[in-house]
């Protein structure tokens, strides 16, 4: 590739195809799309209008992937993360009461404490002091949680009474719509056909119509989608910025940002045999968490779709540029995204839960002390139904099992310091 100013400021390096460069950011474009329609749907269940969700989400994916095309100058993808879209929903906004705007507003604060750390040497600090098997734990809970939510919206788990009945009413065209459109997921993503995630959305939604699950309704014209959205850009706000919950939930969210992150990008970039571009894509990855606040989205990920694109041969920040326009060009596509019904969506979250809940192979549990935390997280986070109570019991759990064992000189400051905060969390909600 011919190696010029544009060529510099991408990252691109003598040897690399601007072809495969190219192809690289459409694959990743059509691996990783399908999260418009999933992030804005659990967006609305927050409160926001879904087309306007659909703007914010697109605006968000934009501008990180064309930060980390130039700051980063790596091919890594940025969109809303799967798991902390659910941590703004059904923690932040269900759980801990606050409003859709508030909840803008922690990932704003929270995209801003990232830069300092990113920016500095405090994320290896902050790594470092929590427990591998917390961190893992958290991800699997997570992924739980995630396809429980997944399993209802679909109808396959209902509610009855107190509680969940394992098998739905499978003469339901929703839950016939949902159960095809899981199978047909799981054939296509371990076949590993590119996009075969999106392609089940589709397929499904198709279903739906003709088996009546849904009806069409009003069609919402891009330029609608886009009025709608000036209700939701800069909607942040900061009235609850003196309540310790508004900086208990900042600090949760830092910490599940700053493991995500650190995690995906560190295995991206030495994926491509670039590791020096480390500290640029976390630093990319940051400040598209403070303009995730501002745009109205939860906060952005690099995300795992990503190697879609390095297998393709993306090496460079040219192949997120391209995805980048791709995502422009998407906009003329929203009044068909909203006829997606949940039925076609839900799935997609139990396959990508699937996926979460693998990172219990790297959990150590030869050590009840270390196990046993760990093992709260991931259970307590779908049980509870709200990630911060989850992580709650597990951080709790783990200083007292350590000083139970004579191993509390073992525990880092900074870990002490984190379970005071959850237990304060916890009388705070008693007293309230």
């Amino acid at each position: 590739m011919k190696h010029g100013w544009m060529s510099k400021r991408l990252g691109i390096e003598p040897g690399d195809q601007w072809k495969k460069e190219i192809v690289a950011g459409a694959i990743s474009y059509f691996a990783v799309v399908y999260i418009v329609m999933v992030n804005a749907t659990i967006l609305s269940d927050a409160g926001m209008p879904l087309q306007a969700a659909m703007v914010g989400t697109l605006l968000t994916s934009i501008a990180g992937c064309l930060l980390m095309a130039f700051g980063g100058k790596s091919p890594i993808v940025v969109v809303p993360g799967m798991g902390i879209n659910a941590f703004f929903t059904y923690t932040l906004v269900h759980s801990m009461k606050l409003s859709w705007q508030e909840a803008l507003a922690v990932v704003a604060v929270t995209g801003v404490l990232f830069a300092i750390v990113a920016f500095t040497s405090l994320y290896k600090m902050i790594s470092e002091a929590i427990p591998k098997n917390l961190q893992h734990g958290i991800t699997v809970g997570i992924g739980l949680f995630l396809t429980f939510i997944g399993l209802q919206k679909s109808g396959i788990v209902i509610a009855h009474q107190t509680t969940f009945v394992a098998i739905g009413h499978f003469n339901d065209p929703n839950v016939i719509t949902a159960c095809v459109t899981l199978v047909l997921a799981l054939i296509l993503f371990i076949r590993n056909v590119q996009g075969g995630l999106l392609i089940s959305i589709l397929i499904g939604t198709g279903l739906a119509y003709v088996l009546g699950a849904v009806h069409p309704g009003e069609s919402v014209s891009a330029m609608e989608a886009l009025r709608q959205y000036g209700g939701l850009f800069g909607e942040l706000s900061l009235m609850k910025l003196a309540d310790i919950a508004f900086w208990i939930a900042v600090f949760l969210l830092l910490l599940i940002v700053v493991f995500e992150n650190i995690g995906l990008i560190t295995a991206q970039t030495q994926m491509i045999g670039r590791p020096e571009r480390f500290k640029g894509s976390l630093r990319a990855l940051s400040i598209s968490t403070v303009l995730a606040g501002i745009f109205g989205s939860s906060p952005p990920v690099a995300a795992a779709e990503t190697t879609a694109g390095i297998a393709a041969g993306g090496r460079t920040g040219l192949t997120p540029l391209v995805t980048a326009v791709l995502f422009g060009a998407t906009f003329f596509f929203i009044p068909l995204l909203g006829y997606i019904p949940d039925s076609a969506i839900a799935p997609i979250l139990i396959i990508i839960g699937g996926l979460m809940v693998q990172g219990v192979k790297d959990m150590d549990f030869g050590d009840f002390t270390e196990a046993f935390p760990a093992f709260l997280i991931m259970v307590m986070i779908p049980f509870t139904y709200s990630i911060v109570d989850g992580m709650a019991f597990g951080f709790i759990a783990y200083p007292l099992a350590k000083l139970a064992a004579g191993q509390g000189k073992q525990v880092p400051l900074v870990m002490y310091g984190i379970s005071i905060l959850f237990l304060a969390n916890f009388v705070l909600h008693g007293v309230l």
